[in-house]
């Protein structure tokens, strides 16, 4: 049966923790994971929380990195990069498409990269998981779910950041009625742009309803 399974590995494993060291501030949003070739694969990642010059620098000095490009600016504070990493970290990917295995989106934070991954048969997950092992990294399973062609692969997943950001927005009082902040509040309060908060708010929004609906009709009260 199709599987999609949500990984997490620690940054460290993957890229970009010397980056986080130096700059602990930094958002960094996963664009997409685009494929450049058969054998390599670049990330677009967005980052603010620190100058461009400070961003260039980090980058630069991170020994995970081995290229990286300037793509596009957003309002002078946040910029689209790719990413090119070095070698030993194409066993990540490499064991995810060499088991027929497609990237559906990625996220990263200072501790860890979380990825959602789609494989056709659960087998293939099960042949994936020690090679990335062997490989010396750290992989953790938490979440694994069957998919048909109706399924919505963009409402399946909740990411470590979305969870945080809609736990602290119910906290904070962003749900209460009237509202005890306001988005912009909240994106302040939690030191993210707006924009990135706005987006995640929304994906972990649907994520919760489309979990909430499934729910409700696996026990017959929705038809």
């Amino acid at each position: 049966m199709t599987t999609v399974a949500q990984l997490v590995v620690p940054t460290e494993d993957v890229m970009l923790s010397e980056t986080f060291a130096a700059l602990p501030e930094l958002d960094v949003r996963v664009k997409t994971v685009a494929a450049d070739g058969p054998h390599q694969t670049m990330p677009l990642v967005w980052i603010t929380g620190a100058s461009k010059r400070q961003i260039r620098n980090a980058l630069s000095d991170d020994s995970s990195i081995k290229e990286f490009t300037s793509l596009l600016e957003h309002d002078a504070s946040e910029w689209l990069y790719r990413l090119e990493y070095t070698a030993d970290l194409e066993a990540l990917f490499s064991a995810v498409f060499t088991n027929n295995g497609t990237i559906l989106d990625a996220e990263c934070s200072a501790d860890a990269w979380t990825f959602h991954l789609l494989f056709s048969d659960r087998g293939l997950l099960s042949e994936a998981i020690p090679q990335l092992e062997d490989h010396g990294l750290q992989i953790e399973i938490t979440r694994m779910i069957g998919a048909d062609r109706n399924t919505d692969l963009g409402a399946m997943t909740l990411t470590e950041a979305q969870e945080n950001a809609i736990r602290e927005a119910y906290e904070r009082g962003y749900y209460d009625v009237p509202r005890q902040l306001s988005l912009e509040e909240l994106a302040a309060e939690l030191d993210v742009s707006h924009q990135a908060l706005s987006e995640r708010l929304r994906r972990a929004n649907k994520v919760l309803a489309s979990e909430q609906f499934d729910k409700l009709e696996s026990d017959g009260l929705v038809q």
